[in-house]
Parts: structure tokens; C-alpha cells; sequence
């Protein structure tokens, strides 16, 4: 019995370039969406240790949306590490201000707490209104 460790391929990494359109999407689904295309869990070859992820554009940030009572009900947090320093907003006040921010939140959390997360972070591209305007 061979005890060697299993070899990845040298293969180059081939990125592509996603655009998706957050208009009237559901926050959760969508940010599942970019989770699985920043990871690359999509391609034939994908393994946890290493980084084969693409890059993703969303557009259209402000008019993602939430199912029932959430738009009034979710809250985020932040707190400035000074005594307290807790800081809420709701959701409804948050997409008028800051609506990058709802997205790249949800995504952040649905991607393992590891050391590819912040390669994979620099990939996503969140821009307001559409690009083509």
C-alpha cells in the first residue's frame, strides 16, 4: 500500500466572469448563488483546498428583496468595540443607504470561515443600478 498524499493537478485556473441581475431576487437565493460561483463548486474539478472560484458581478443591488414581514423585522449589526457601541439598523433603512452591504453580508456568511474566504470576497463586484444604463 502506497501511504504517499493523493496529487492535485497542475492545471492553470480559468476565471469567468458572471453577471447577475438582483432585481426583484430573493436575498438568500441569490447570495447562495454567488457563494457557489465565488467557491467554484460549479466546475468539474473543484476541491476544498483550493481556490478555482469565478468572478461575479451583481447588478442592480438596491432592488433585492425579502419574503414576508422581514423587510421591517431583520436587523444588522455592527458594534465599534467601545463600550457600548452596538450600533442596529433594519433592513428597509439599510437598502436605502447602504445596499451593497445586505449582499455582501449574506454571501460572507454562507462562505466557510477559512483562510480562501477573503480571495474569494475580492471577486465579488457589487454595483447599483445596471451597468448597460
Amino acid at each position: 500500500m502506497n501511504n504517499a498524499p493523493t496529487a492535485s493537478p497542475k492545471k492553470p485556473i480559468v476565471r469567468s466572469t458572471h453577471r447577475l441581475n438582483a432585481a426583484d431576487r430573493t436575498l438568500g437565493r441569490l447570495a447562495t448563488e454567488i457563494a457557489v460561483l465565488l467557491r467554484g463548486k460549479n466546475k468539474i474539478g473543484f476541491t476544498y483546498h483550493q481556490d478555482l472560484g469565478d468572478e461575479v458581478i451583481v447588478e442592480n443591488v438596491e432592488q433585492v428583496r425579502l419574503t414576508g414581514k422581514k423587510a421591517t423585522q431583520k436587523m444588522y449589526y455592527r458594534h465599534s468595540q467601545y463600550p457600548g457601541g452596538l450600533t442596529a439598523i433594519r433592513f428597509d433603512q439599510l437598502q436605502k443607504t447602504n445596499p451593497e452591504r445586505i449582499i455582501h453580508t449574506a454571501v460572507r456568511n454562507m462562505l466557510p470561515d477559512n483562510r480562501l474566504r477573503a480571495q474569494w470576497m475580492k471577486r465579488l463586484k457589487l454595483v447599483k443600478g445596471s451597468l448597460t444604463a
